[in-house]
């Protein structure tokens, strides 16, 4: 184990690690979305998307895994928060090699600023945009979005729901492969405003953890909410993408997710679930 060299005291496990690495590991399933947005935009489009822009990036690696599907692709990464981008470029785009390193522009700058480059689609992904807490803010950011996009473009963002969104609870789970526990914690929730506080922390198995490794106050946005808001700034058309479940074969009072999902305009409430919005610019 290694150790702190003013101290001599064996590191924890916790201390070790990387919040991004584990972060990407437990939260992040970039081949799924990649696959969702290849096929709805060819079904939708008749055509391959080849440009891509990832709101809210963090650490650019849906970006770079976009362009590892095709030659012809290519990403642009927006965010804020440069020690993270940073992070991205060292960790995943140059060890990417050149070719992806030359396809994949980070961009440190807000998502409301005007967009310099036409994107076939434009995503934001894990609810980063629900750090927008009003109408007019999020509206403000659709538009934007809407700006950026070829004439034929779309946009994608997932959302959660679901009757346990509003609950203040901690849920534990393990990775697959990996030798540490995901804790999402909903901290604090208000019915009023829709203001909430979520924390991810991980466990590691010398029980020693990264508590609060990420932050997040989010207004928990609804789908009609967003609907409405999208039509507002311009949208031609907004679908919802619901996931299909089935009977879980180890248990057969749950269901499952399939991973596929289906454009829908009604749906069966559930605990807890999480979808895509696809809007047609």
């Amino acid at each position: 184990m290694p150790k702190n060299e003013n101290t001599m005291k064996t590191l924890t496990m916790a201390e070790q690690a990387d919040r991004h690495v584990l972060y990407e590991k437990a939260v992040q399933s970039p081949e799924s979305d990649i696959e969702f947005f290849t096929e709805t935009y060819e079904k939708l489009r008749g055509k391959k998307a080849l440009i891509m822009r990832e709101d809210f990036c963090g650490t650019a690696l849906l970006s770079v895994e976009w362009c590892k599907t095709d030659p012809e692709r290519r990403a642009i990464g927006v965010d804020l928060d440069k020690p993270t981008l940073d992070w991205g470029r060292k960790n995943n785009i140059q060890v990417a090699g050149s070719d992806i390193e030359q396809r994949v522009q980070l961009v440190h700058g807000n998502v409301l600023d005007d967009p310099k480059d036409k994107a076939d689609l434009t995503c934001a992904m894990n609810f980063s945009y629900c750090c927008f807490k009003t109408r007019e803010q999020l509206r403000s950011y659709f538009e934007n979005v809407r700006r950026g996009l070829k004439d034929d473009g779309i946009f994608v963002l997932d959302i959660l729901g679901g009757t346990e969104t509003m609950d203040i609870l901690e849920e534990e789970r393990d990775v697959d492969d990996e030798d540490f526990v995901y804790i999402w914690d909903q901290d604090k929730f208000d019915p009023i405003t829709h203001d909430m506080i979520c924390y991810i922390h991980f466990e590691f198995p010398d029980k020693s953890r990264i508590e609060r490794a990420f932050t997040y106050e989010w207004r928990l946005w609804m789908i009609p909410e967003l609907r409405e808001l999208l039509e507002e700034a311009g949208f031609s058309k907004v679908r919802v993408y619901w996931e299909e479940f089935v009977d879980d074969e180890d248990d057969e009072d749950e269901m499952e997710g399939t991973g596929v999902y289906h454009d829908v305009t009604e749906a069966e409430q559930q605990e807890s679930w999480v979808n895509y919005i696809v809007a047609e610019r």
